[in-house]
């Protein structure tokens, strides 16, 4: 068997494994990014809602996203539109930004393996990991590192291997249609909440461009045992809610995807591994959305990996430095945004009526701020005790007080 020797092995070459590759190889670290497709970015999983204000930060180009300034809801009885003056959320073409952070790393000096699929994973007599065999091809490879990075999604292939975490339990299932339509607002989008859409999550409408969208639809696991795709082509061949307003439909591909739905329950550093993006499950619990985490926390992990080599020192200890930076940066927003999504998945189609209406009086920043899971507790109680509208104030103060 062929052994290749690294300082740094990353499983998973999605947004926080190409991030954290790139970080490590640009400190002078040698660093193996391992996909188990035979590209990047081969299966979408994910429908590509982000931020604009994120994603420059990120050096992403604007020819890999479709902005969006105007966000519109229905329930079963009521709508709302929420119009901004610029375009602050955006829908990416997840295939081409994929394909543009893993290029990026790899011109950084990562060497990447794709057609790769992790099948073992190796401990020394201390229970420290010491690499993982590949399977590539007919043949398999050991790659030896002195930290590995698991950043292999939902599924979490190394740590779970190793015994240090378990199966998600709480989890979204999203199904959706990348498709062609015959009419379309390009810079609007849609969620559809209610019974008839989805009895745990929402549906959607993402506009990718002027004339292509994503339809889907997300169902929170365990709460409901509807079958997202079923629930989805029912959707679109019932014309129901804004998706008749699309005129003509061609279905262009099909997307499914897993994303962990617990908050931040998860310890993220082992001895000398680490977890980032859904690995760690740091993702926005409103919409479920998180490759803005992923990146941003790839990065810090690969801040903080290649600091710990160049110093020889790599152990727990040192490494936790990564994960009090992220739970630091996000772990009082997420915590009220799931007091927020405790308090959704209960509505009945007559409460999404009320709830739409509240969300009606937000302005557009203070919408943002919320449907970003942007808000920590000062916020929370700002909004509470300070917003003009009562209905507000009310809302927050119950989800303050959930």
């Amino acid at each position: 068997m062929k052994e290749l020797d690294f300082d740094v092995i990353v499983v998973g070459g999605g947004p926080a494994g190409s991030s954290a590759a790139r970080i490590i190889a640009e400190n002078g670290c040698t660093v193996a990014l391992i996909e188990k497709e035979k590209e990047i970015a081969e299966t979408v999983r994910t429908s590509g809602v982000t931020w604009i204000s994120d994603i420059k930060k990120f050096g992403i180009p604007e020819d890999c996203y479709n902005p969006i300034k105007k966000f519109s809801f229905c329930s079963p009885k009521n709508s709302v539109v929420i119009q901004d003056k610029v375009a602050k959320a955006a829908v990416l073409d997840v295939r081409k930004t994929y394909k543009f952070l893993a290029k990026r790393a790899e011109n950084s000096g990562s060497q990447v393996f794709v057609s790769t699929n992790v099948s073992e994973v190796l401990q020394d007599s201390n229970g420290n990991c010491t690499g993982v065999i590949a399977k590539s091809g007919e043949k398999q490879i050991q790659f030896n590192g002195k930290v590995i990075i698991d950043a292999s999604g939902f599924a979490s292939i190394v740590a779970k291997e190793l015994g240090y975490v378990k199966q998600w339990k709480k989890f979204g299932v999203g199904a959706e249609f990348e498709v062609k339509t015959e009419k379309l607002e390009y810079d609007n989008w849609w969620l559809m909440v209610g019974e008839e859409y989805s009895p745990a999550g929402y549906a959607w409408i993402f506009p990718t461009s002027k004339n292509t969208a994503r339809i889907g639809v997300g169902i929170g696991k365990p709460d409901s045992d509807v079958d997202p795709t079923v629930r989805l082509n029912e959707l679109i061949e019932n014309k129901a809610g804004p998706i008749k307003d699309l005129g003509q439909i061609e279905k262009i591909e099909f997307h499914y995807g897993l994303i962990p739905n617990e908050g931040l329950s998860r310890k993220t550093v082992y001895n000398n591994v680490i977890l980032v993006g859904d690995s760690a499950g740091q993702a926005n619990p409103l919409v479920l959305e998180g490759i803005r985490y992923a990146i941003r926390f790839g990065e810090v992990a690969g801040r903080v990996v290649a600091d710990a080599i160049r110093n020889d020192n790599v152990n727990e200890t040192t490494l936790l430095s990564y994960e009090k930076e992220w739970k630091k940066a996000i772990q009082s927003k997420i915590n009220s945004a799931v007091k927020v999504q405790n308090r959704w998945v209960g509505l009945s189609d007559e409460e999404w009526d009320k709830e739409l209406s509240i969300i009606n009086e937000l302005t557009a920043d203070e919408f943002l701020d919320f449907i970003r899971a942007d808000f920590g507790v000062s916020k929370m109680v700002k909004l509470a005790t300070h917003h003009p509208k009562m209905v507000v104030r009310q809302l927050f103060n119950m989800v303050k007080g959930t």
